[in-house]
């Protein structure tokens, strides 16, 4: 049985999907890019402050569906150029500081609303 996880300190679905789906005990959080969920605007910054608004909006959706950022096992982090990977990393891995989730990272051509950063999640209980 799947369960839809919608809270409003994360930012609204642009398409038909749900910013998140929790079946059995693993969580399914689609791809996060950096709208401020108060606003409805892209964060202004480069990919620092994209790659944070971005775990913001992850570390609220866990939140609503009672998991953390220490039950996430999967991560998929899509740049507008690799040359932000750094940057990325550094913020990202604020967030996993022990016993990181697996993870891929690579560019991809374009991104909704031509952002910089955008992350997909799982998580499991």
């Amino acid at each position: 049985m799947k369960q839809i996880i919608h809270t409003e300190k994360a930012p609204k679905a642009i398409g038909p999907y749900s910013q998140g789906i929790k079946s059995g005990n693993t969580l399914y959080i689609s791809g996060q890019i950096p709208v401020n969920p108060s606003s409805g605007k892209i964060v202004e910054g480069g990919i620092v402050e994209q790659t944070e608004q971005v775990m913001q909006n992850i570390l609220a959706i866990l939140n609503k569906a009672g998991f953390s950022f220490a039950d996430v096992v999967k991560s998929t982090c899509l740049l507008s150029d690799m040359k932000n990977f750094g940057a990325m990393n550094e913020v990202y891995g604020k967030y996993y500081s022990e016993n990181p989730p697996a993870r891929a990272a690579f560019a991809v051509k374009a991104l909704p609303l031509n952002v910089m950063v955008e992350i997909e999640t799982i998580a499991v209980k």
